[in-house]
């Protein structure tokens, strides 16, 4: 079945056809064939989380051949920023936590294969983008906003996708073809269907409906009930004809991704930040950097505004800037006056754990700059340190779903800007302070007023009540029901 030509019963123009085909190409004129290449699957201790939440990073080569077995779950990613990691650790987190053995796979880091060059030289373009869109306020009006809320909206983009994640394939040949697959990122849940598996999720991040994340042949999940009927009835993806929606069988509400020790422990999270406010302790913030490096500028100004109160301990501020310390370098010279509050906490994932379990119910004060080389401890720390603050200062991506009181920063994408409104609605974070102006009058807000702290954390535990925090481990269940 050519998965590029019709979607969901929609047929594509021949002339949308015709292009993804020269697109494919002209990505293998780029990058090579290895249409048919075998490569042979190891499996070692994931870095971080392969000791707390028992996940192997699936590798090339035939040191330690990989054995799958009944209790096995693959959770397919790519590096394109944090976002797509961040959920992955979700559901390895939870599948973990249900007594399966999850396998990180993530097309990344088949470094030589044709997939893996495509989806780089893609991150590169994207990273680029969203730096731009924050330096530009025409590059943003003009291209980025259109092309993240509309572009990657139409059907078109998923005909052209599909032709590219057949170049992805090669790397899914010694996978169990019934192996439960849970991609977080749609590249590899659309490999995954054209390589045969026959258990996939693709569990869909955004809550804007777009054809970008399509993968005809696997389940989709969907974090809201507006995603839901979006996605369903493929919302907005033609204007020109009215289309076929997506069958019942192919789309499931799950709720958020969140990882099993923030599910866990939302009861104990919000009593802490409640008795800090209740004692009147410094506010803690969270600030995490994205992986793009986009928001440098906001990041800054938002240091300004808080170091008075940083200086008289009425505030302490976390920053992770993952594994981006040219990103802190830059940002550490615009403001110099913080240097003496300041303690990097780098390249030390034991240290900072050992910093985290202590300041969860200690004392704490300054500001901590955290960083790492390794992607699976620069993402992991936020989840760690998300648990001992009391506001997050965040886009509306990922991070909208988490159980953690949020400030909603300016979006990076129109597709973001849902996120906020979902948070807002379900109250456990603010609606998307959209310029500097709305973003300081939040913050101090937030600073001052600790009634809103108890607002957000009795939001957070409704919803917890309500099971809207259990996404993940309902799309592992999905993956693995009816498994052979």
């Amino acid at each position: 079945m050519d998965r590029a030509r019709t979607i969901f019963g929609n047929e594509m123009p021949e002339w949308e056809y015709r292009k993804a085909i020269r697109n494919k190409m002209r990505f293998l004129r780029r990058y090579g064939d290895d249409s048919g290449e075998t490569y042979k699957l190891s499996a070692k201790p994931a870095p971080a989380i392969g000791e707390r939440l028992g996940v192997n990073q699936i590798v090339i080569g035939e040191d330690s051949p990989v054995k799958f077995n009944d209790k096995s779950v693959a959770i397919g990613n790519i590096r394109m920023g944090f976002g797509h990691y961040r959920i992955s650790m979700a559901m390895a987190s939870a599948a973990h936590a249900m007594g399966y053995e999850p396998y990180w796979f993530d097309l990344c880091s088949f470094e030589h294969s044709t997939g893996a060059k495509v989806i780089a030289g893609q991150n590169e373009l994207y990273s680029l983008g969203s730096r731009l869109s924050q330096r530009s306020v025409l590059f943003n009006k003009l291209f980025w906003e259109p092309l993240n809320s509309e572009g990657f909206r139409k059907l078109s983009y998923n005909c052209c996708d599909q032709k590219t994640a057949e170049l992805m394939v090669p790397v899914y040949r010694q996978l169990p073809k019934d192996i439960p697959f849970v991609a977080c990122h749609v590249w590899p849940s659309q490999a995954a269907v054209h390589a045969g598996l026959t258990h996939v999720v693709n569990a869909i991040p955004d809550n804007w409906p777009m054809a970008l994340h399509l993968s005809e042949g696997a389940i989709h999940t969907v974090q809201t009930p507006s995603a839901y009927f979006g996605y369903r009835t493929l919302r907005g993806m033609d204007k020109k004809r009215m289309l076929h929606p997506m069958p019942g069988t192919a789309i499931a509400y799950t709720g958020h991704y969140v990882d099993h020790e923030l599910v866990s422990n939302v009861g104990q999270d919000c009593r802490m930040r409640r008795e800090r406010v209740q004692q009147g302790e410094a506010r803690r913030w969270l600030m995490s950097v994205g992986g793009a490096g986009a928001q440098k500028e906001l990041f800054l100004m938002v240091i300004y505004q808080l170091l008075p109160e940083i200086r008289a301990g009425r505030a302490v501020l976390f920053v992770n800037v993952g594994d981006h310390r040219d990103v802190w370098t830059e940002m550490s010279s615009e403001i110099p006056e913080m240097h003496r509050l300041v303690t990097e906490h780098f390249n030390s994932f034991r240290e900072t754990e050992r910093f985290c379990e202590k300041a969860y119910d200690g004392d704490v004060r300054g500001i901590h700059v955290f960083c790492d080389n390794d992607i699976f401890s620069a993402v992991y720390t936020t989840n760690l340190l998300m648990r001992m603050s009391d506001v997050l200062l965040t886009k509306p991506s990922e991070l909208s779903f988490y159980p953690v009181p949020k400030l909603m920063l300016q979006r990076v994408g129109g597709h973001e800007a849902w996120g906020a409104v979902r948070s807002a609605e379900i109250g456990d974070g603010t609606y998307e302070c959209a310029n500097p102006r709305q973003t300081t009058a939040m913050l101090r807000l937030l600073q001052k007023d600790g009634s809103v702290i108890h607002k957000m954390c009795d939001a957070i535990c409704s919803a917890h009540d309500a099971g809207i925090y259990s996404g993940a481990y309902r799309a592992v269940r999905l993956a693995v029901r009816g498994r052979r």
